[in-house]
């Protein structure tokens, strides 16, 4: 009798790349499922310090969830509402926008035909195409939209997931037999999660309310709209700043031309770098950090799977990731590998 022993999943490559791959389909599949409840999650891990606080101050249970959702129904129905009638006067100037900005690339066209041995316009014609970036931009803002405006499903899950918050601990306790150490871990993961993403929350909004007066000082168009995909993009660093910056700059450059471009250039450069490089290192501290290479690939994964709403997500998803492999001593290196790089190496 043969005593040979199946592989595992845990060792065999093959097996993992085949799961790996299936889940991934999987998560494809259900983007218009998945996207609502994990956009739950994450709202509800940042109700859960003010849902604290006022458990703390001896309030029931039931009526403090009833509070901070109340509170985040009102500033959601806030920023939604704001966001929409936004995106909607954006999408009725779109048509003036694409044809100023094909006036602008005829202008160039009509600069570079001097110098170059073949058509300038054909060139632009197969490389560049502004108008449908102009379109790329309103779709993807439509799409972002759109999501957010999925509210119910959303609520519901927050809702119910804050009502379970309080005792969450105590049932896994009782149903896995687990150890005060194991919960002790569970409690400072959540702590660190609760830490990134509230921090980053905050952050966001100071730097869309900066972007917000800066552009109004320039009269760029739609200034809240702008700042609404600012404090948004700002869960992504480094890259999340650039993408924000595209459709703002493009606007200044068809209202006030390449001159007042430049300036929201640098006015987006300063305003990030004084959060991403001083503010937000000081309250974070540099544990809570990703390596530049990893929030790209991260970025182009997620976005693949979910799309644009998946590159909202995919820095929150792999920070989450990083904090619960430096809780456990045999994942640490991993977690090192995904951090940022230092430069006295």
């Amino acid at each position: 009798m043969s005593n040979t022993v199946p592989p595992k999943l845990g060792t065999n490559p093959l097996l993992l790349t085949a799961a790996f791959i299936i889940i991934i389909a999987g998560l494809r599949a259900a983007t218009s499922i998945i996207i609502p409840f994990l956009l739950a999650i994450f709202i509800a891990i940042i109700c859960l310090p003010p849902l604290r606080f006022l458990q703390g101050k001896k309030i029931p249970n039931v009526l403090a969830v009833i509070i901070v959702i109340l509170s985040f129904l009102f500033i959601g129905f806030l920023l939604i509402l704001i966001f929409e009638s936004s995106l909607g006067d954006f999408s009725s100037a779109l048509p003036f926008y694409q044809e100023r900005l094909n006036q602008l690339t005829n202008d160039v066209v009509q600069l570079l035909q001097p110098i170059t041995n073949e058509s300038a316009e054909q060139i632009f014609n197969e490389h560049v195409n502004p108008s449908v970036l102009m379109q790329l931009i309103a779709n993807s803002l439509s799409s972002i939209g759109a999501v957010l405006t999925n509210s119910v499903l959303i609520l519901l899950t927050v809702l119910f997931i804050l009502l379970e918050a309080s005792g969450l601990p105590y049932k896994i306790k009782q149903a896995f037999s687990t150890s005060k150490d194991s919960l002790v871990s569970l409690e400072n993961f959540i702590k660190s999660v609760n830490k990134y993403l509230g921090l980053k929350t905050i952050i966001s909004f100071f730097t869309g309310v900066c972007v917000y007066i800066f552009l109004n000082i320039f009269g760029i168009d739609f200034p809240i709209l702008w700042a609404l995909i600012a404090g948004i993009m700002n869960f992504i660093p480094n890259i999340g700043s650039i993408i924000a910056a595209i459709p703002a700059v493009l606007v200044a450059l068809i209202q006030f031309g390449p001159g007042t471009a430049l300036i929201i250039i640098a006015g987006y450069i300063i305003i990030n770098m004084v959060f991403g490089n001083f503010i937000e290192p000081r309250l974070m501290g540099k544990k809570l950090g990703l390596s530049t290479l990893v929030v790209f690939i991260s970025l182009v994964f997620w976005g693949w799977v979910f799309g644009p709403v998946g590159m909202l997500l995919s820095v929150p998803l792999t920070m989450i990731l990083k904090i619960a492999l430096e809780g456990h001593a045999s994942t640490e290196h991993w977690a090192v590998l995904l951090g940022p790089s230092k430069t006295n190496i």
